[in-house]
């Protein structure tokens, strides 16, 4: 259990994260715990483009195939499970690898939520009911704390019910209560960050490519299934890939423009993730994906 050692590899979208994972983790005797917001559904595989049992290689992965996509989580999900996948390794002697796109589940490992108060069940009720109008919920909140939700965009609606469960439950500003209730970190031991660095052009193609073979497996079909089994009300079902097909099943786009539209919205998606990685990560360890490959390997 002292051994135990973990580093994390982020990198935005189709810049090879899943690969160098599997091979590092192969050479550190670890098993990985994936950080992306979509691979965490079942039924969701090919527009998550998540690993294949193939490409796995017998690396046992974690946040892989985790809730169906009718079923609600956030990132205190993604804290849960980091803990229990951190005994598990440290029980069975393996060590851990962290990987993934979406880097602000990494981000709260490493600062912490504050503790959320107690929620009964006419306090969910309530909550339920106001959020159906988000925009009279956000100006009920501005009234009662101003400087806090001017940090809140309008349509963040996950962080406008959150200020509600507190407002309802505690009948505290959010605001004084997140500064009495400040977060604690929930990785406290050093961890290594490596983030994999493409050349803006050289990475779009990737994503065009990684796109057209998406269709080439099937994408269609996947999300066919999935509005037939699940309806497009998950939230999941509003993620890049997905309402993009969505729309082509309208018969607002067509083949072409349909591969044109997720690579265009990939490409955006993979700019803000470079953005948020070197705003919000400090001493990252940055290189090609040969570089980083050289280095772990």
């Amino acid at each position: 259990m002292n051994n135990f050692r973990q580093l994390a590899l982020i990198g935005p979208t189709a810049s090879g994260k899943t690969s160098l994972a599997v091979k590092v983790a192969q050479k550190m005797n670890a098993q990985i715990l994936s950080l992306d917001s979509l691979s965490i559904y079942k039924e969701i595989d090919i527009v998550s483009a998540k690993p294949n049992h193939e490409e796995r290689q017998g690396v046992t992965h974690y946040g892989i195939d985790y809730l169906f996509p009718d079923e609600p989580f956030d990132v205190t999900t993604y804290i849960d499970l980091y803990k229990s996948v951190k005994k598990r390794c440290q029980d069975e002697g393996k060590n851990l690898v962290i990987v993934g796109g979406t880097s602000f589940y990494l981000k709260m490992l490493l600062e912490g939520i504050s503790k959320r108060p107690e929620l009964s069940k006419e306090h969910l009720h309530n909550v339920a009911q106001q959020m159906k109008d988000p925009d009279k919920v956000y100006r009920l909140l501005k009234k009662v704390d101003p400087a806090y939700m001017q940090k809140i965009e309008t349509g963040d609606t996950y962080r406008i019910q959150k200020a509600l469960e507190i407002y309802l439950a505690t009948n505290e500003k959010p605001g004084s209560y997140f500064e009495n209730n400040p977060p604690q970190p929930v990785i406290t031991e050093s961890l290594p960050v490596y983030e994999i660095i493409w050349d803006r052009q050289r990475l779009r193609e990737r994503i065009w490519l990684r796109t057209e073979q998406m269709l080439n497996d099937g994408l269609i079909d996947e999300i066919i299934t999935l509005e037939r089994k699940y309806t497009r009300s998950p939230n999941c079902m509003k993620a890049i890939g997905i309402k993009e097909t969505l729309m082509y099943l309208d018969g607002i786009y067509n083949k072409k423009m349909l591969i044109e539209k997720i690579a265009v919205n990939t490409g955006r998606l993979a700019k803000r993730q470079v953005t948020f990685n070197n705003s919000q990560f400090k001493n990252v360890i940055k290189g090609s994906l040969e570089d980083l490959e050289n280095m772990l390997l």
